[in-house]
């Protein structure tokens, strides 16, 4: 599978999270936090048992923390506290808070067209949150913009660093494993745990962990890995579409005609912040590999 189709299925397979949460799951952000964490990252590294070098321990710190501890706690919290399409349209703005974090971290300066797709992308935030008829809690605003830009900052540091010398699988339960131990003792710590489970939160918890967890991660650090941070990222727009669909289907909540225009505003945007030639900096940057390197990287 290319890049481009890799980070569309990532985007849609987790736009049905939101449902997921508020039909199937507790109310516990924290514990569905780490259990995702730990369920995707069991599912990767049964499939593929390796270990990341020493010198990639720090790095992988890092991204673990960034692209799921923080990335899932937040978001928890964002989609509990949210209607669905309103936490999504706030994903969306992940391609434009990459590109100005790209600027300062890869050296990718944004063009005036990117500026504008930035503002044109805010104001169709604005938009979907102040348009719409369900109440919109202060701190589920707070946590979806800074799920946001925690996924933003982890994609480019992906982007920065490259892959290490190990399969994707291994590499993206990594990831997950790191956060899922920061996020259950948190979870542990703030006592954020169900008091029961019915048939009905275990199956939910189970396609949480594979098929919104472990796929879907491996999908988009593969795209980024191959055609860099700032050319998937755009893909994101496909999450608040799949959630919106999902809200009127399965919950049957109607977006207003403003959210429907804010959130036609924010994909506007984005598509015209990918107007242009891509840039070097669009790319992965990626170690110089030896010819096992190379070979284990091209088994992605």
């Amino acid at each position: 599978m290319n890049a481009k189709l890799s980070a569309a299925a990532a985007a849609i397979l987790w736009g049905f999270t939101y449902v997921l949460t508020t039909s199937w799951l507790p109310p516990n952000p924290l514990f569905l936090a780490a259990f995702r964490a730990l369920g995707g990252a069991l599912v990767l590294l049964a499939i593929v048992r390796c270990m990341p070098e020493r010198a990639w321990w720090g790095r992988m710190l890092v991204l673990g923390t960034l692209n799921a501890g923080m990335f899932f706690s937040l978001f928890f919290v964002a989609a509990t506290r949210l209607p669905g399409g309103v936490a999504a349209t706030f994903q969306a703005l992940t391609p434009l808070a990459v590109i100005f974090i790209a600027w300062g971290v890869l050296g990718a300066r944004p063009t005036m067209i990117k500026i504008a797709a930035v503002i044109l992308g805010a104001l169709g935030v604005s938009l979907v949150v102040l348009s719409s008829s369900a109440t919109l809690d202060p701190v589920g605003i707070a946590a979806a913009v800074g799920s946001m830009l925690s996924i933003a900052a982890g994609g480019v540091m992906l982007n920065k660093w490259g892959a290490p010398r190990m399969p994707l699988l291994g590499f993206t339960g990594w990831q997950l494993l790191i956060a899922g131990v920061e996020l259950a003792v948190v979870a542990l710590v703030m006592q954020d745990l169900p008091s029961g489970l019915n048939n009905s939160n275990i199956l939910g918890l189970v396609l949480l962990a594979v098929a919104l967890t472990a796929v879907p991660f491996a999908l988009w650090f593969g795209a980024i890995e191959r055609a860099g941070a700032v050319a998937v990222a755009p893909f994101m727009l496909l999450t608040p579409v799949t959630a919106f669909v999902l809200d009127a289907l399965v919950k049957g909540v109607q977006p207003s005609n403003l959210q429907l225009v804010g959130a036609a505003l924010v994909m506007g945007g984005l598509i015209l912040s990918q107007r242009g030639s891509s840039k070097p900096h669009a790319h992965a940057h990626k170690h110089a590999h030896t010819p096992k390197a190379k070979t284990a990287s091209n088994a992605h």
